[in-house]
């Protein structure tokens, strides 16, 4: 009963997604929602985050208030963020909750979900060393690096976007990838950033995109239950 169930919110779910992509027009372009004006921050990662405007990273930060281990990294380790913005949060507790109404059940939000799923989930964002686009871009096939805590495999690859016809003459992008654990390729979920190389006195910080759900998948999963 629980497949039909989780069959008919994904079948809904993709058809207003489609909706949705096939509404917005090319100039709405992911790459430039979130518009970085800070490359040097005087501050660690932690106080950049909380010095944004809000809206900005008010999900990330009540997440890391309920995992403050990551937090504490996030203010003293040398560390890569690749950070959720608000949307990307957003949307994972949305089909969450379209599910769980489905099945008849109270719905979960950021403050109340399952605070070690959501640490497992939030420490695969953050990657151990302060590594900014160059130390990717010196692997063609990109490279496998461990996440914090867990030391969990996650894939960061390096690469240059297309531009007014002209290959590999637009921004430069990292492609960051849960590896699921395999080495194939097709198993991985993958997404893409949307500002990237903030330096802040302990981190580089890297903005993903807001098409992305928080978890890599994983959310619904682990926190339907």
């Amino acid at each position: 009963m629980k497949n039909i169930v989780y069959k008919i919110v994904i079948a809904g779910f993709f058809g207003l997604m489609c909706v949705y992509f096939s509404s917005c027009k090319k100039e709405q372009s992911v790459y430039h929602e979130y518009v970085n004006t800070v490359q040097d921050f005087e501050g660690s990662a932690m106080d950049y985050l909380k010095a944004q405007p809000k809206g900005t990273f008010d999900s990330l930060l009540l997440v890391l208030e309920r995992c403050p281990a990551l937090a504490d990294s996030l203010s003293s380790q040398q560390v890569s963020l690749f950070a959720p913005v608000n949307k990307n949060f957003q949307a994972s507790v949305k089909y969450l909750n379209l599910i769980r109404a489905a099945e008849g059940k109270a719905p979960v939000y950021l403050s109340n979900a399952d605070p070690i799923a959501l640490l497992y989930m939030m420490s695969k964002y953050i990657i151990r060393g302060n590594n900014n686009t160059d130390f990717y871009a010196s692997s063609v096939d990109g490279l496998q690096l461990n996440s914090i805590l867990s030391n969990y495999p996650m894939h960061v690859k390096y690469v240059k976007l297309s531009s007014a016809g002209y290959v590999g003459g637009g921004p430069s992008v990292l492609n960051f990838s849960d590896t699921h654990g395999s080495s194939f390729i097709s198993a991985w979920t993958t997404t893409l950033t949307n500002a990237v190389n903030i330096k802040t006195n302990n981190a580089t910080i890297n903005i993903l995109s807001p098409l992305h759900n928080f978890g890599f998948n994983d959310f619904s999963y682990l926190l339907d239950q």
